[in-house]
C-alpha cells in the first residue's frame, strides 16, 4: 500500500529498453549526437515552436538553471506560499540566482491568482533600491496540492507579470497530469499563455532522471548552455538522457501514463468520501490526494501497512491531520482494495 510519491516508482519498460537501445559504440559528447539532435525537434513538434533545452537529472536544478536565466541576484521569484521551490528545494533557486528571494503569495489549494499575486507585490510597488526587484512569477502545473490551470488563468497571471515586468517560470514537474487532465495542449499551456521557461518532468511519470528545462526565447540559448556547464550539468553522455524523450512521447505514452496515475488516485479518492471520519479536501485532478484524517485514524492504517504522507504547510489550517496520497503508472488495483480493507 505505496501512496508515498511518484518519485518512488521505477522506470517504464519502454523507457528502460529506449536507453539500452542508445548503448553501444560511440558517439559525439556533450549533446552534439545524432539522437540528441533528433529530440530537440520532436520538442519542437510537442510545443509547436522551436526552443532552447537543457537536460539535467533533477527538477531542483531545472528550476534553478531556468530562475537563473530570468532573474539577477538582487531579484526575487513570486511564488505559491507552498511552492516546492520555496520549500523543497534547500535554497537551491536562491543558490543557482546567486542570491534572488524567493517570495511567497497566497492562494486556495495551491494555485496563485490575480489578486494574490499583487497582494504579494505590494512592498516592491514601486520599485526602489533598498528592496530586491520581483522579475519572475512562478507557476507550478499541476500545482503542489494537485490542482491544475488551466491556459485562461495562465494568461490572467501573465498579464498581471506583465504589469510588473516579470517574466513566467512554470514548475512542471508533473506536467503530463496537467495535459492529460486539462485536455489542452502542451503549447497552449505554456508559450502561448505566456510562459517564457518550462521545467519540464518526466521522472515521476515513468522516466529516470528525466528533467528538461524548455527555454521558448530562443535568445537564451547561448546562456543556457554556459549556465549548465558551470552549475556542473553538462552532461558527457548525453545520448542516455535524450533517449528517454522519444519513447516517452512516442505513441502518447507519457499522457496514457498520467492517465493511469490519475485514475487510480480518483478510485482512492471515493474510498476516503465514503469513510465517516475523513474528508476529501480538494477533488483530484491528478494523481495527488489530499485528505483530512484524524491522528489516530492515520496511525491504525500506518499500522496496517500503508505509506503516505503527512502534509504541512505554512499556515496549515488542518491542524497536522491532512495527509497526501500519491498514485502512479505502477499503482495497481489490489493495492487500492487493500487500502480500502485497511479503512
Amino acid at each position: 500500500m505505496l501512496f508515498t510519491s511518484d518519485n518512488w516508482g521505477g522506470v517504464h519498460p519502454e523507457i528502460m529498453a529506449a536507453i539500452a537501445a542508445a548503448d553501444g559504440g560511440f558517439a559525439p559528447a556533450y549533446g552534439n549526437d545524432e539522437l540528441t539532435d533528433r529530440v530537440r525537434k520532436l520538442f519542437a513538434e510537442i510545443f509547436e515552436k522551436e526552443a532552447a533545452l537543457a537536460f539535467v537529472p533533477t527538477g531542483s536544478a531545472a528550476n534553478g538553471i531556468a530562475l537563473s536565466l530570468l532573474t539577477q541576484p538582487f531579484g526575487a521569484t513570486i511564488c505559491h506560499e507552498h511552492a516546492h521551490i520555496l520549500i523543497d528545494e534547500c535554497g537551491a533557486p536562491e543558490f543557482y540566482t546567486g542570491g534572488a528571494k524567493v517570495i511567497p503569495a497566497a492562494g486556495a489549494f495551491g494555485k496563485l491568482t490575480p489578486e494574490s499575486v499583487r497582494e504579494a507585490m505590494a512592498p516592491y510597488d514601486p520599485p526602489m533600491a533598498h528592496r530586491v526587484k520581483p522579475s519572475v512569477l512562478s507557476l507550478t502545473q499541476a500545482t503542489e496540492w494537485g490542482t491544475v490551470y488551466t491556459s485562461v488563468e495562465i494568461r490572467a497571471l501573465r498579464d498581471v507579470a506583465d504589469q510588473y515586468g516579470m517574466k513566467m517560470h512554470m514548475d512542471g514537474a508533473r506536467f503530463a497530469g496537467a495535459v492529460n487532465a486539462s485536455g489542452a495542449t502542451p503549447a497552449e499551456l505554456t508559450w502561448k499563455a505566456g510562459v517564457d521557461i518550462l521545467s519540464l518532468g518526466a521522472t515521476k511519470n515513468g522516466c529516470l532522471q528525466a528533467e528538461a528545462v524548455v527555454v521558448f526565447d530562443t535568445g537564451l540559448a547561448e546562456e543556457l548552455t554556459y549556465r549548465c556547464k558551470r552549475a556542473g550539468l553538462g552532461t558527457s553522455k548525453q545520448r542516455f538522457f535524450s533517449a528517454q524523450w522519444p519513447a516517452y512521447f512516442g505513441g502518447g505514452l507519457w499522457l496514457s501514463l498520467a492517465e493511469e496515475a490519475r485514475a487510480k488516485c480518483a478510485e482512492v479518492a471515493d474510498i476516503f468520501a465514503a469513510t465517516d471520519d475523513c474528508e476529501v479536501l480538494v477533488e483530484p485532478q491528478i494523481n495527488e490526494l489530499f485528505v483530512r484524517m484524524p491522528h489516530d485514524r492515520a496511525k491504525s492504517l500506518r499500522d496496517a501497512g500503508a505509506e503516505f504522507y503527512d502534509w504541512v504547510q505554512p499556515g496549515d489550517p488542518y491542524a497536522g491531520e491532512a495527509r497526501r496520497f500519491v498514485t502512479s503508472w505502477e499503482t495497481t488495483g489490489e493495492q487500492v482494495e487493500a487500502l480500502k480493507r485497511a479503512l
